[in-house]
């Protein structure tokens, strides 16, 4: 899992499949959602990016809730998810983009 330090998220999704979690230090939600996501780290790449600390990043990308979730494969936006998953619709998106 990669937890986004520095404002290279494109070039950090250029090439592969990659899931961007969008999450913020106080959200509950989010907290929920992190075992699932290193559950997950070998099927995907994980990258979380904290709205706090990234907010031209969160406008830029419309984050108006979190956790979002958003799915890119060589630099492409594919999918948006916005809420707490569970592993098995992850997985069902995540084998929809392979």
């Amino acid at each position: 899992m990669i937890y986004l330090e520095k404002n290279n998220l494109d070039e950090l999704v250029k090439e592969g499949l990659y899931l961007v979690d969008f999450y913020a230090e106080w959200c509950g939600p989010c907290k929920m959602l992190t075992p699932v996501l290193e559950n997950l780290e070998d099927k995907i790449n994980v990258i979380k990016v904290d709205i706090d600390k990234f907010e031209k990043l969160a406008f830029e990308y419309r984050i108006m809730s979190v956790p979002t979730l958003i799915f890119f494969k060589d630099g492409e936006k594919k999918e948006e998810l916005i809420g707490f998953r569970d592993e098995d619709e992850l997985l069902e998106v995540i084998n929809s983009l392979k």
